[in-house]
């Protein structure tokens, strides 16, 4: 790809995040109204759980396959569908007549939105090939999801209110449109060099696996967690995993490249991912049903509770970038894990919902800490890895997010239907030291030199494969 004007290059950044925007409004928003959804379509616990972890699922399934057809069919061209994909799912969702259709249409939202993000930044990985450039890039990246953040509670929160919750679908379709244009005039096509082959095995390890976990833990409480049907389940995801390992390492190019995982940064981000996007969805949930709820505030109210978390990360995501950029990813990951800790213990150990002084200390607390961990864990996952495996290592980076999302709103939702709401922060309070301690063994000398090795791997091993068209 030829080398662009910087103000090209920015413009290139605003479209790819223009969609990183509407997918991430999209499920702030989502959390907003799920109190009226209930009512609405008359969902429990667990219906509510499906309208996210059914659009979560297929995207963690799915994001893979999308970074691997970028690479090899072209990564504005799979962008673009991707964005037609998701508009047309959103609209199909402000229609749907019941729970099971609007779970229907979240999926189809969801196979368009795999497309999006981890293509997205493999375009922005592409445009941006200074190392410090493209750190305040991903920070920028970063600080689009304290936009949506601090955007979607009060505009969801109005729509809610005024129109209805089906509204909140419709504000994707007119800015998906005109993303669509945009890309078509504005973003240059570009693929691998050696693009990967196609593992339909993998593909079908992967969506059984994350498919039938997140069935088991939903559907857990309601229907047993000793009966043959979630026994099944998880006994099914965990075939599926181990043969998923299995068939993967014997692959010369796998879905998932287990060489990745030989660097210790990498492997770090993808649990980190994992464990800040868990505790994230998880507080959303708890926090919009609880405000509504019990307090029984209106969506707007409820909205404009959830400000404080999310306008400081709006401010700490672009920062976080930059101290990415200047001094590596161990200060703002430690400081992430000790202001999503504090957070966590608030709830859990001093009733912060109880006191409003608390509440809003907790709020500014989880939004520090989010804001900081996003951009160190995108910058981790494709420093030192080639660039055309960019949408590869981006990929396994966007996966390792919804694999968390979906994991936080089944294990925090299955709490919560159980009355362990004390138990669900408590499991926050835990991602927030999961981060903490992956920032900081996995940012090291030691795990530097476990990159350089990894990568000098892939380099070597890549050369040995055939060019495939």
């Amino acid at each position: 790809m030829p080398e662009l004007s910087r103000q090209r290059r920015l413009l290139v950044l605003g479209i790819c995040c223009s969609a990183l925007l509407i997918v991430s409004l999209d499920n702030t928003i989502l959390n907003v109204a799920l109190p009226s959804l209930r009512k609405d379509l008359h969902a429990s616990v667990s219906g509510l759980q499906w309208t996210i972890d059914a659009y979560v699922v297929v995207l963690a399934s799915l994001l893979m396959l999308a970074g691997s057809t970028a690479d090899r069919i072209g990564r504005r061209r799979t962008f673009q569908t991707g964005l037609a994909l998701f508009t047309l799912g959103s609209a199909l969702c402000s229609l749907a007549p019941g729970l099971n259709w609007l779970i229907a249409f979240r999926m189809v939202q969801a196979v368009g939105g795999c497309m999006l993000n981890p293509v997205a930044m493999s375009i922005i990985t592409n445009t941006f090939t200074d190392p410090r450039e493209r750190a305040r890039a991903i920070g920028v990246w970063g600080g689009v999801v304290g936009i949506s953040m601090a955007a979607g509670p009060i505009v969801g929160g109005a729509l809610v209110q005024s129109v209805g919750w089906r509204s909140i679908f419709w504000i994707n379709v007119p800015v998906g449109l005109a993303a669509l244009v945009l890309t078509a005039r504005y973003v240059p096509e570009s693929r691998a060099p050696k693009p990967r082959r196609m593992d339909p095995v993998g593909q079908t390890l992967m969506i059984v696996m994350l498919g039938s976990v997140a069935y088991g833990i939903i559907e857990g409480r309601p229907a047993g967690w000793t009966s043959p049907q979630i026994v099944g389940c998880f006994a099914l995801g965990l075939c599926a995993l181990l043969g998923l390992v299995a068939y993967e390492n014997r692959r010369v190019e796998p879905l998932i490249e287990p060489r990745l995982f030989r660097s210790a940064p990498f492997a770090g981000a993808t649990a980190l991912a994992v464990c800040a996007f868990a505790a994230l969805a998880g507080f959303l949930f708890l926090n919009m049903l609880y405000l509504q709820e019990n307090r029984r505030m209106s969506a707007l109210e409820a909205g404009l509770h959830l400000l404080p978390m999310a306008a400081m990360c709006m401010v700490f995501a672009p920062l976080s970038g930059r101290l990415v950029g200047s001094r590596g990813p161990r200060l703002p990951l430690v400081l992430a894990g000790v202001a999503m800790t504090a957070s966590g213990v608030l709830f859990a150990a001093f009733d912060a919902e109880t006191s409003d002084p608390l509440l809003f200390t907790g709020y500014v607390l989880f939004g520090i800490g989010f804001g900081l961990v996003n951009a160190p864990i995108t910058n981790t996952a494709i420093s030192g890895m080639p660039r055309d495996r960019a949408g590869v290592a981006a990929a396994v980076a966007s996966t390792s997010r919804q694999v968390g999302t979906s994991l936080g709103v089944a294990v925090i939702g299955a709490a919560v239907a159980a009355g362990a709401t004390v138990t669900a922060w408590w499991i926050i309070t835990g991602c927030g030291l999961a981060v903490l301690a992956l920032g900081t063994i996995t940012t090291g000398r030691w795990a530097a030199g476990t990159a350089e090795r990894a990568a000098a791997r892939i380099q070597t091993d890549q050369s040995r494969i055939p060019v495939t068209t």
